[in-house]
C-alpha cells in the first residue's frame, strides 16, 4: 500500500513539474502582465530564465537603453512619453527589475511609483526639476532648482531645514528668501539686501558699540531683537565679551 501511495505522489510531482514548464503562466504566474507586455502572457521564457526569475538583460534585448522614452521597442517615436526626460540614458546600470514589475500580482506587493535615485549618476542626482514639476508655492518659487538643501532624495518630507536654528524670521527680518539669499545659494546670505543694513550703517552701528568684528551677522544675531546676542560679543579693544559678563 505504501509502495502505491509513492507512487501516485512521484507521478503527480512529475506531472506538476511539467506542467510548470510547458504552462508556467498558468502555475506559477503571480498575475497578468501590463497591456504593453500583453502579447508575451504565453511565452514567460522571454523574460524569464529557468529557476532563476526575470532579469534585466532579457529586458534590453527588446528595450536599447539609449531609446527608452525617445522610442518604443519597435523602433517608432513615442509621442506621449510618460516622464518629461528620457533619465533611462542617465542610469548607472541598468538594473530594469529593481524599478520595474510586469505581473499585477507582484506590483500589489512592491511600493508603487518608488525609485531607487542612487541608480542615478551624480550629475543627474542634482537635476530635479528635470523630472519633477517645482512647487509653486511662494517659498519654493523664490528658491529654484536647488531642492537637496532642504531635501533628501530617499525621503522627500519632511524637509530637514529648520531655519530658526541659524536665524528666527520675525518681525523686520520675514522677507522673501531672495533678499538674504542671492542666486539660489542658501548656503550663503548678505544682510545688505535691506535699504536699512548698508555696509556704511552696520559699521558705524557696531563701531559705536566698540566691535569691530561683525563681517558675520548671524554668528552673534539670532533674531531681529538686536539685544538677543548669540553667545556674546566683541567688546572695547577687541576682546570678546559674553552675555553672562554683561
Amino acid at each position: 500500500m505504501n509502495r502505491i501511495v509513492k507512487l501516485v505522489l512521484a507521478i503527480n510531482l512529475i506531472a506538476l513539474t511539467v506542467l510548470v514548464f510547458i504552462y508556467p503562466q498558468l502555475m506559477v504566474g503571480p498575475g497578468k502582465l501590463i497591456p504593453g507586455h500583453a502579447q508575451l502572457e504565453t511565452d514567460c521564457f522571454v523574460c524569464h530564465a529557468p529557476f532563476t526569475g526575470a532579469s534585466s538583460p532579457r529586458c534590453v534585448v527588446c528595450h536599447k537603453p539609449e531609446q527608452i522614452g525617445r522610442l518604443t521597442s519597435l523602433g517608432l517615436p513615442i509621442t506621449k512619453p510618460l516622464t518629461a526626460t528620457p533619465f533611462h540614458q542617465k542610469l548607472i546600470s541598468q538594473d530594469c527589475v529593481a524599478c520595474h514589475s510586469d505581473h499585477a500580482g507582484v506590483r500589489r506587493y512592491r511600493q508603487h511609483g518608488h525609485f531607487n535615485h542612487a541608480l542615478l549618476q551624480d550629475a543627474t542626482r542634482r537635476q530635479c526639476q528635470t523630472c519633477h514639476q517645482a512647487p509653486g508655492d511662494a517659498l519654493h518659487r523664490d528658491i529654484g532648482a536647488n531642492c537637496s538643501q532642504c531635501h533628501r532624495e530617499d525621503k522627500w518630507s519632511p524637509a530637514t531645514f529648520d531655519h530658526d536654528k541659524y536665524f528666527v524670521l520675525d518681525r523686520d527680518h520675514n522677507a522673501r528668501c531672495v533678499t538674504c539669499h542671492g542666486g539660489n545659494d542658501y548656503r550663503r546670505y548678505t544682510c545688505y539686501g535691506c535699504h536699512e543694513h548698508t555696509p556704511a550703517n552696520i559699521r558705524r552701528e557696531h563701531l559705536e558699540e566698540g566691535i569691530r568684528k561683525f563681517d558675520d551677522c548671524v554668528e552673534c544675531h539670532r533674531s531681529a531683537d538686536e539685544h538677543d546676542i548669540r553667545g556674546g560679543r566683541e567688546g572695547r579693544g577687541g576682546k570678546r565679551r559674553h552675555d553672562d559678563d554683561d
